[in-house]
């Protein structure tokens, strides 16, 4: 092979790959709209999804004697998955529902909760090993990790579940507001207990 032949196989399987990592994160979060409920979105991230994988599919059936190209296709699949859940991970979309399960008493868990705004709801429940409470919660999933945290330091050895949400109608969830609102959300909340 020349130089010229070899450059070629490197530069073509490099844009292979490139385009594979390309349609293939845009399929991941194609699907994460999908399930979400986004209809508008999804289907014009699936325009661009599939006008690069026909490129990439272009390059391969022109040169189908390359072995290089076929690997290169694979690679960028493999790493198109990858990177797609790590992009879906941090976007970050839609609601999640959260179930606690503890045995001890909840009450300062709960308070914690609520004062974090979250919404909570309770029911006294029958385990394995006695009474229980389950605390249940639907909230925005970039406010998951924090929600765990407080579980984490009033009731350590709980158990949760998480499920994702299509859909929530209503509720009581973290205002992402100015500091303004914080402060009449505080003031509400100190009128609202001296009663």
């Amino acid at each position: 092979m020349s130089l010229d032949q070899v450059l070629h196989v490197v530069i073509l399987s490099v844009l292979i790959i490139l385009a594979r990592i390309c349609d293939v994160t845009l399929g991941t979060m194609r699907i994460a709209f999908i399930a979400r409920g986004h209809r508008y979105l999804a289907p014009l991230v699936g325009f661009f999804e599939v006008l690069i994988w026909l490129i990439a599919l272009r390059q391969i059936m022109q040169n189908l004697t390359n072995p290089f190209f076929y690997l290169s296709y694979a690679l960028g699949f493999a790493a198109g998955t990858f990177i797609g859940l790590w992009v879906e991970e941090r976007m970050a979309i839609g609601s999640r529902i959260i179930r606690v399960i503890i045995r001890q008493e909840s009450s300062e868990l709960i308070e914690a909760l609520r004062e974090a705004d979250y919404g909570v709801t309770t029911i006294d429940a029958e385990g394995v090993e006695g009474r229980v409470q389950m605390l249940f919660s639907v909230l925005k999933r970039q406010d998951l990790d924090k929600f765990i945290e407080i579980v984490d330091k009033y009731a350590p050895r709980s158990f949760y579940s998480i499920e994702d949400v299509r859909t929530v109608n209503e509720g009581v969830f973290p205002a992402r507001r100015s500091f303004l609102a914080s402060g009449q959300r505080s003031l509400h909340r100190m009128l609202f207990k001296r009663r």
